[in-house]
């Protein structure tokens, strides 16, 4: 009797302090937190945090620390100005704890023309909250930040410790929350609401970048023939590539990935090369981004395209003697999963169909997370599971659902209840 009715407390917190929570989003939203700007979207945070009445844990991260870790990533080595920001909410010590992980950054907002609305404007349309950042992932964080809210409100009392944190980094590989692990903060489990469209993710691919360095023979436009071409050749190579992509997916038989079409995507995003019109090209750099299945390690994937791409020589005897050149650069998330039948992946369904009166859609998720470190490096096991739109993440016109916020704050709120125990 006492759970159904705090459930139903819950409920009603939620929704006599949605405008609260629209404003908190709103003001998330309006504040630009692209790398290196997240100060001011950081204070927001701190600020509720600190009403909330959680102990808040603020610093930028230690550059030199993280560089000579094996899995730092980022294009920069300093975070001044960029802090973590993490909010702590005690239990007695006799529970399983808990880490609620968000990032705060951003990417840019790329070409205006494209937005309808200003990208930083928050502004509000038929339950929609358009901006940058809006679902990838300031949403979800709110859905964070509602939930620890509505429980300090109702004066809940936890057995095991939560953490909430608001990391910075994640967009370029992950610096923020590797940072939050260094710093002691690991858990029993975690969660990121990451935009998946309230589907719950158990298991989500890393990703890599690489450049592929292809050589040619320059001549004259007019001689070609006198040439090798490092474009023609850079075709040969996509071909390939796209053959080995082919053959890395017919190994997922997981079902999880059922309804995804390519599991782990190679995608070609860049290509430069050739310097005069006129002239036969003797360079091409290829620059794209391989997924990396969740039970696959980096360094695996790494090695299988390593070695599919010596085998071009038995493909075009010009790659015998000038053989491409692989380097890995950039971004990198790690591979995660945890298992389906966990305890933590079944009360959190079990929340959502309680919340929302039907069962939940569970897949992999598409794309890498943060996840990835909190499983690896932390040994926490992780959920993605958020309110955001999958389809309008990094996209002109970003927005939100605005209930589905004030869902997934429900569902989650339960889950720490019923994961942490209620003294």
């Amino acid at each position: 009797m006492k759970d159904e009715r705090l459930k139903q407390q819950i409920r009603q917190w939620l929704f006599e302090n949605k405008s609260d929570g629209i404003k908190l989003l709103q003001q998330l939203v309006q504040a630009d937190s692209t790398q290196g700007n997240e100060q001011t979207a950081q204070d927001i945070v701190i600020a509720t945090l600190q009403n909330i009445g959680l102990e808040v844990d603020v610093w930028e991260p230690d550059g030199v620390e993280l560089i000579n870790h094996p899995y730092f990533v980022s294009p920069r080595g300093k975070f001044q100005g960029s802090p973590n920001v993490v909010g702590i909410k005690k239990g007695n010590g006799e529970g399983r704890s808990l880490i609620l992980n968000g990032h705060i950054d951003v990417v840019p907002a790329g070409d205006i023309e494209q937005w309808e609305h200003d990208p930083f404007s928050g502004e509000i349309i038929d339950g929609k909250l358009f901006g940058r950042g809006a679902t990838d992932m300031k949403g979800g964080n709110v859905s964070l930040l509602l939930a620890l809210s509505a429980l300090q409100n109702l004066k809940v009392s936890l057995k095991g410790d939560v953490y909430f944190q608001s990391v910075i980094e994640e967009e370029s590989g992950g610096s923020g929350t590797l940072a939050a692990i260094l710093r002691g903060y690991k858990a029993d489990a975690a969660i990121i609401p990451e935009p998946t469209n309230m589907k719950i993710f158990p298991k989500q691919q890393g990703s890599i970048w690489f450049k592929i360095h292809i050589k040619g023979r320059a001549a004259h436009g007019g001689t070609r023939y006198e040439g090798v071409s490092a474009i023609e050749k850079a075709l040969i190579a996509i071909e390939h590539i796209q053959e080995l992509e082919k053959k890395r997916n017919e190994r997922i038989i997981d079902p999880l990935y059922k309804s995804v079409p390519i599991p782990i995507p190679i995608n070609i995003g860049k290509i430069e090369g050739g310097n005069w019109p006129s002239s036969v090209a003797d360079y091409v750099c290829i620059e794209g981004r391989i997924g990396v299945a969740p039970e696959e390690t980096i360094e695996a994937a790494k090695l299988e395209v390593e070695n599919w791409l010596a085998c071009l020589k038995q493909v075009d005897p010009w790659f015998v003697e000038h053989p491409t050149i692989v380097e890995w650069f950039g971004a990198r998330w790690l591979p995660g999963a945890i298992d389906t039948k966990h305890e933590f992946v079944n009360k959190l369904i079990n929340n959502y169909e309680h919340v929302l009166g039907t069962p939940p859609v569970v897949e992999a998720s598409p794309w890498g997370t943060d996840g990835g470190l909190l499983t690896k490096v932390a040994e926490t096991p992780t959920i993605v599971f958020g309110p955001g739109v999958t389809e309008k993440a990094h996209h002109p016109n970003e927005y939100i659902e605005i209930d589905k916020v004030f869902q997934a704050a429900e569902i989650i709120a339960l889950t720490i209840i019923d994961w942490c125990g209620e003294n």
